[in-house]
């Protein structure tokens, strides 16, 4: 469904919000290894996301990825869009250029209602609601 771009970015994005809850600060070391990503690649991600302004970073000995209380209050579709694009929640469900309301096709009407959902739940998703349950250990970023 998410490229595995999107699929790292997120997980960071959440992983960060953690850490980031109590003013910290996180390097690339850490994220990598707090949702099992290769760290050149989450690298490559998190400068991307800091520079489409989803994220913040401070260079030096203190320095690392974090998120302020504006950027917590994102929800993962505004990542999703930033990194995907917004295909997931427009494109046609069996991957058609011409599909439309006019011109449906043979899926359109119940892929439709699938798109909003997804759209729906992933615009309901912020980020700082995933603390609570990180910390209590409900939820999981890695495989």
């Amino acid at each position: 469904m998410f490229s595995k771009t999107c699929e790292y970015a997120i997980r960071a994005m959440i992983f960060i919000a953690q850490k980031s809850r109590d003013g910290r600060k996180v390097g690339i070391k850490e994220i990598a290894e707090g949702i099992d990503s290769p760290e050149h690649f989450i690298a490559k991600i998190l400068q991307d996301l800091t520079r489409k302004q989803l994220l913040q970073s401070m260079k030096g000995p203190h320095g690392g990825f974090y998120l302020d209380q504006q950027e917590l209050k994102r929800s993962l579709a505004d990542i999703v869009k930033e990194v995907d694009g917004d295909k997931l929640f427009t494109a046609c469900g069996l991957g058609l250029k011409h599909c439309s309301e006019k011109y449906p096709c043979p899926i359109h009407h119940e892929f439709k209602e699938v798109r909003k959902r997804m759209l729906t739940i992933l615009e309901n998703a912020k980020l700082n609601e995933f603390n609570l349950e990180q910390s209590k250990l409900l939820t999981f970023l890695k495989r």
